[in-house]
């Protein structure tokens, strides 16, 4: 911490009195193997960053519960004003791996990370009825189908919905390896997954 504070002093000062001003949001798995900031290399106030377990955006809800996911992206949208919004899978996912290997029965443990991963039953019907992907491997095919309906949820949000219609912001879909260290982008129109280029990369930032 110590290090990394001395190699960006001069940004964290400034940052520290002028606030933050971050033009890209990115939505991640909590996993540890997954770092946005230096998947992205960015430095501090470059991305705004929410993480939580298989990187899932759940669907607006306006009841009495605690939506951490949901304000921090009304945060970022309202108040930050951020331009894009990623939303980021990555490889072995464990989330992932659990909602498949127990889909369909009562053996998601923990009293809330079973109801939490349920959120991925939309993303599994759409892959059984219409996959996108031509892929044999079941677990990356979840991936990316949890990252297109994290995307589809993040467009019920009324205040996303506005900011996309006025063209003030715009919505990615990427995946990340995490062996090889390849980041993956989605098309927005075909919703299939391709290496990045560094235009692309550059285009979110």
């Amino acid at each position: 911490m110590a290090k990394g504070y001395v190699r960006h002093k001069e940004t964290h000062e400034h940052l520290a009195v002028y606030g933050q001003t971050p033009e890209v949001m990115v939505i991640s798995c909590c996993d540890s193997r997954v770092t946005p900031e230096g998947i992205f290399n960015v430095g501090p106030g470059e991305l705004f960053v929410f993480r939580n377990v298989a990187n899932l955006v759940p669907p607006c809800e306006t009841d009495s519960g605690h939506h951490g996911t949901s304000a921090a992206i009304e945060y970022a949208v309202t108040a930050l004003k951020v331009k894009h919004i990623v939303v980021m899978g990555h490889a072995k996912c464990g989330g992932i791996q659990a909602f498949r290997e127990n889909a369909g029965t009562s053996n998601l443990e923990g009293a809330f990370i079973g109801r939490w991963i349920k959120l991925l039953e939309p993303a599994a019907i759409s892959l059984a009825c219409m996959p996108v992907d031509k892929i044999d491997d079941p677990q990356l095919a979840m991936e990316y189908a949890g990252v297109r309906q994290s995307l589809v949820n993040l467009g019920t949000f009324p205040f996303v919905e506005e900011a996309i219609q006025n063209g003030s912001l715009s919505l990615h879909g990427a995946w990340f390896d995490i062996g090889s260290g390849e980041l993956r982008v989605m098309d927005p129109d075909t919703e299939r997954f391709a290496p990045a280029e560094p235009a692309s990369i550059q285009a979110a930032e």
